[in-house]
């Protein structure tokens, strides 16, 4: 429980996420309250029961308060700096939970700045991937770092489009917070992460509405959760990409950005997840989904939340 002194000191701070701290003191974030959070209803689905977790991008630390609240074995919190300890210092103990945080700076070289922290069954990148440079840089050095079988969840702004297109924050055009450059198309995002062994097993899409400050004319961009399984090399690739098979054997930048190890010595995740009964067909016969089809033609969409608990707000009471 926080002193008297730590609510009043916490309720001056600004907080990006919702945050009841003691029964009926509410900090408030940076979402309204019906925004859903979509990292947050699907990682619900993931059995994260001693499993051990890692979080990039913690901000305040809601995430780990939720892989805790899942029996996760272990939780690492990563963030470029160290912005939010204070705060995650008050999550810890108004929800009596544990993590260890790690400040990285650029979400580059991951796996060598985490070399001494193993590999994990469950890593979640939200909200970070559009505010890097270069996005192929933080995916390759990600996927060393989880298990093999492990899951990945990554959330991040998109255009809804069928391309191979990744569209540039010219001008701010799409968003005018300055640190954000990137917003790929949906089927070059699922390709980037197949060319890096993630084999897309769920997502959930929400359009940017016509009166947010996100909203771009001409162009349907929304933000996408999706979850990966971690797969050996080349296994969620098309039969006929024989270009991404030899790139990834034969590529400089690929090699010396993700130096991924697929042999019987590695440590191997059997993390469980419960895919939606709509998408369960695909991923039994092919063993992933089609993003663009999922969001468009299967209805893995939502606007808003219904539910407090699938929104920016965590509360006490809840349990995910």
């Amino acid at each position: 429980m926080l002193s008297n002194e730590e609510l009043e000191q916490a309720a001056k701070d600004w907080w990006y996420y919702t945050v009841e701290l003691s029964p009926g003191m509410v900090v408030q974030g940076a979402y309204p309250p019906d925004f859903p959070y979509m990292p947050r209803i699907l990682m619900r689905q993931a059995h994260l029961q001693k499993q051990d977790c890692l979080d990039l991008g913690t901000m305040e630390g809601v995430i780990p308060v939720l892989m805790n609240r899942k029996g996760a074995n272990r939780v690492l919190a990563v963030d470029a700096v160290p912005h939010c300890t204070q705060k995650m210092d008050w999550l810890k103990k108004a929800y009596n939970a544990n993590w260890d945080f790690r400040e990285v700076g650029l979400m580059y070289d991951l796996d060598q700045k985490l070399a001494n922290e193993g590999s994990f069954d469950y890593v979640n990148l939200s909200g970070v991937l559009y505010h890097v440079f270069s996005p192929m840089h933080t995916l390759a050095c990600i996927r060393p770092l989880v298990k093999k079988n492990g899951l990945f969840m990554i959330s991040t702004n998109v255009v809804n489009e069928q391309s191979d297109v990744m569209h540039f924050n010219t001008a701010g055009k799409l968003q005018t917070e300055p640190n954000t450059f990137w917003y790929p198309s949906i089927p070059l995002l699922e390709y980037m992460l197949r060319y890096f062994n993630f084999a897309p097993i769920d997502c959930l899409y929400s359009r940017h509405p016509s009166d947010s400050a996100l909203f771009v004319p001409g162009k349907e961009c929304g933000f996408i959760s999706i979850v990966c399984r971690a797969v050996d090399r080349g296994n969620a690739l098309p039969a006929n990409d024989n270009w991404a098979r030899h790139s990834m054997l034969s590529s400089w930048e690929y090699m010396g950005l993700s130096p991924q190890q697929h042999g019987m010595d590695q440590p191997v995740s059997t993390i469980g997840y419960d895919v939606p009964e709509v998408l369960q067909a695909q991923v039994a016969q092919k063993g992933s989904i089609d993003l663009y089809l999922a969001v468009n033609e299967y209805g893995r969409r939502i606007i808003r939340a219904t539910r407090a608990q699938d929104t920016y707000l965590l509360r006490l009471g809840d349990e995910s």
